[in-house]
């Protein structure tokens, strides 16, 4: 496994849900101590590396720390485990899914338990699935015995994936590329930067939750300019034709709105200029039923303009996802160029909305 995928794994393996991210934000830190440049943390666990400059303004690049996963809400009599969601799920894809309940005593591996279809009623067969009726099974006998594996109310779990090369090495399955792809962005654009304005590049907790991190990180870095890194929707598989107008492999994605965010245009014109200067194929799209961080940061302080630049991703809020390594590669070049091409000028031009 080369050193890129070897990166991929190392950071999609990690467990950190919302609300419990601070592994992730350790996995950060350790990049950027690494890289031997300063930090900022906000009080949830946002992180941030500083690459700074002579400059009056500056670019804040953010992920998001987080996946979807779950809490243990109640342990029954017979040793099952009950849970509700961190994030939105739909509850059908969880039936007889794997997962990693994070103990204070170390990592207990459940599943998701469900009926056999022997069993079913024809009527049972066509329900949706329920998730106050879910439960996880971890292998025990009662209560007391659950209670002595050290599962406790309120631990956090997360979905059980392994990462792997595709049978096109170009496709990379792993959990939580939603939102490991932009964390490792983060991370990976600081690397030679040629930054003419100072860099805030790293991730923000709690995004899958109503996007909490995102307020309080822009609070701390108060920054000129913001691009949100994410995932977003894929629309080459069966059934999905129509519902966005992403395709995997088809290069990064220009997100145009979703429900709480309209892309500043001056921004987005600018990102569209560097990437045909730079021969980067790009994509667009919107959500109609999702958001990205991009949209608290823009109405922080006196109104920051921001966009997001996704990678189009398969399966997401699931078990398992698939990034194309090629889209990941063309998005880190053009974040890269974009920071890279900003100036005090230029900013000022964007901010204005004279940028043409």
């Amino acid at each position: 496994m080369d050193q890129q995928l070897s990166f991929f794994k190392a950071i999609t393996d990690v467990n950190a849900p919302a609300g419990f991210e601070q592994p992730m934000t350790q996995f950060m830190k350790d990049a950027f101590d690494e890289m031997k440049l300063n930090t900022v943390k906000d009080n949830t666990g946002s992180i941030f590396a500083v690459k700074e400059a002579e400059s009056q303004h500056s670019i804040m690049l953010l992920g998001h720390l987080d996946e979807v996963g779950f809490i243990v809400t109640d342990i029954t009599e017979k040793g099952f485990i009950k849970f509700t969601t961190l994030g939105y799920w739909w509850p059908n894809v969880l039936l007889s899914q794997k997962v990693s309940i994070l103990t204070k005593s170390g990592v207990i591996r459940g599943i998701i338990g469900g009926k056999p279809p022997h069993v079913l009623s024809p009527t049972d067969r066509e329900k949706a699935v329920v998730l106050n009726e879910l439960f996880i099974d971890i292998g025990s006998d009662s209560k007391e015995d659950t209670l002595a594996s050290g599962v406790r109310i309120g631990d956090p779990i997360t979905p059980y994936s392994e990462f792997e090369v595709m049978h096109n090495p170009n496709y990379l399955l792993a959990k939580a590329w939603d939102n490991r792809f932009g964390c490792a962005l983060a991370i990976d654009v600081l690397k030679e930067l040629n930054n003419q304005i100072t860099v805030y590049s790293g991730a923000v907790t709690q995004e899958e939750t109503l996007s909490r991190g995102a307020k309080t990180a822009a609070h701390k870095v108060k920054p000129s300019l913001a691009i949100a890194l994410d995932v977003g929707i894929c629309s080459n598989t069966p059934g999905m034709e129509g519902k966005s107008q992403a395709k995997l492999g088809e290069g990064p994605i220009v997100m145009l709105m979703d429900v709480w965010h309209i892309g500043h245009p001056s921004l987005r014109q600018f990102v569209l200029d560097i990437a045909e200067k730079e021969g980067i194929q790009v994509q667009h799209d919107f959500l109609t039923g999702g958001y990205t961080d991009a949209g608290h940061v823009a109405q922080s302080l006196d109104g920051v303009p921001a966009i997001t630049i996704c990678v189009p991703t398969r399966y997401i809020h699931s078990n398992t996802s698939i990034m194309h390594k090629e889209d990941y590669n063309q998005a880190l070049k053009l974040v890269k160029k974009i920071t890279e091409s900003l100036t005090d000028e230029i900013v000022e031009k964007i901010i204005n909305q004279t940028y043409q």
